[in-house]
């Protein structure tokens, strides 16, 4: 009866606020109906939008779904920007555990709620909050930027981004877009430091300031701190990087024969991404590659071209070497051959729009 609680959440009634853009700098946001329960078969998306150059806070403080093991029927999913892109994907949540604090790697985060059409649970309370500078990053991909940039940052900061916790668990690399800021003998002044693990006790892998652009760097452990600290005077317009998960991402083949594929295949890749596959054969062998599937974001309406997300091959083993092709959309591919013993594949995907990848076998043969 209806006495002993059983009564029924409604479906979504006109009026109920679900979802909506949040652009404030700070504030809080729950589940239809919160504290009492949710309704039926509802599906509310929320867009973060804080600062360009901040990053976006988030953290629960009461969470309660219906409990599935894979998150099937009633969940909450945490977006590293715009939501539905499943290369931005921090996770999916459900049952009583609530999901853990989340840094943004840009400006923008998506949560959507979903219920379906049995048991209502009371749901969920969140708040945010714009982080302008560091935070703990744990996707598999990301960006980061100097606070205020491309603006000229301010004095007197100090930022550290701790990246890390990504379920790959393989080593993380890092890539500088851009970079200007102060410079000086041993950088005393403005820097950029790279540590090779969570914390400033780790080895540090660099330190880095004037206008020149570090190097690519790849950590040795799934953990990678970097620092920021600009003094009292004397700025630039900072820096812009971006990281992922190298562990599915940079690989050299000297076997006969092989195959690989892109990172999480066949779920969607990671955005972001600059992924490397050298194959390196004996002299007098060259290199037959086989392409089994291929699905990649299609070509820019624009230009027509590749632009976005795409895959090249070089002869030779690196990118100066001879293009044998460059492909995106979703194409059946026939073999290719290298001229050389020697073959490199490079995977770019841009910020947005995620797809299957592709599958790979290669032989060699004199």
């Amino acid at each position: 009866s209806p006495g002993k609680g059983t009564s029924h959440p409604p479906l979504c009634p006109p009026g109920i606020k679900c979802g909506g853009v949040l652009s404030a700098p700070s504030g809080n946001f729950s589940s239809p109906n919160f504290p009492g329960l949710y309704p039926y078969e509802t599906e509310c998306t929320w867009l973060i939008v804080v600062a360009e150059g901040s990053s976006v806070l988030l953290s629960f403080s009461h969470f309660e779904l219906e409990y599935h093991d894979a998150c099937a029927y009633d969940y909450l999913q945490v977006y590293n920007g715009a939501a539905r892109d499943q290369g931005n994907l921090l996770g999916t949540f459900c049952g009583h555990s609530p999901p853990p604090p989340f840094s943004s790697a840009w400006h923008v985060m998506a949560v959507v709620f979903r219920s379906d059409r049995h048991v209502a649970k009371h749901g969920f309370a969140a708040a945010y909050r714009k982080d302008a500078c560091g935070g703990q990053l744990t996707g598999l991909s990301g960006e980061i930027t100097s606070p205020r940039y491309p603006e000229s940052y301010p004095n007197d900061a100090e930022c550290r981004w701790s990246i890390g916790g990504a379920s790959s668990g393989g080593p993380l690399t890092l890539v500088f877009a851009d970079f200007q800021m102060e410079g000086g003998q041993g950088c005393g002044f403005d820097y950029v430091a790279l540590f090779d693990g969570p914390t400033v006790t780790a080895p540090r892998l660099g330190r880095y300031c004037g206008s020149t652009r570090p190097p690519r760097t790849i950590s040795s452990t799934p953990h990678l701190l970097i620092v920021f600290k600009s003094d009292f005077n004397i700025g630039g317009r900072g820096f812009k990087a971006h990281f992922y998960s190298a562990g599915e991402c940079q690989e050299v083949f000297s076997t006969i024969k092989g195959n690989f594929s892109s990172p999480q295949y066949p779920n969607f890749y990671p955005n972001n991404l600059k992924c490397q596959w050298s194959i390196q054969l004996p002299p007098g062998y060259r290199i037959k590659v086989f392409f089994l599937d291929m699905e990649l974001e299609g070509q820019s309406s624009l230009t027509g071209g590749c632009d976005y997300d795409h895959l090249s091959a070089f002869d030779g083993g690196t990118e100066n070497g001879s293009l044998l092709g460059r492909w995106c959309g979703r194409e059946s591919l026939a073999p290719i051959t290298s001229r050389s013993n020697r073959l490199l594949l490079v995977l770019h995907t841009d910020r947005n729009t995620a797809k299957r990848g592709f599958s790979i076998s290669y032989v060699g043969g004199k």
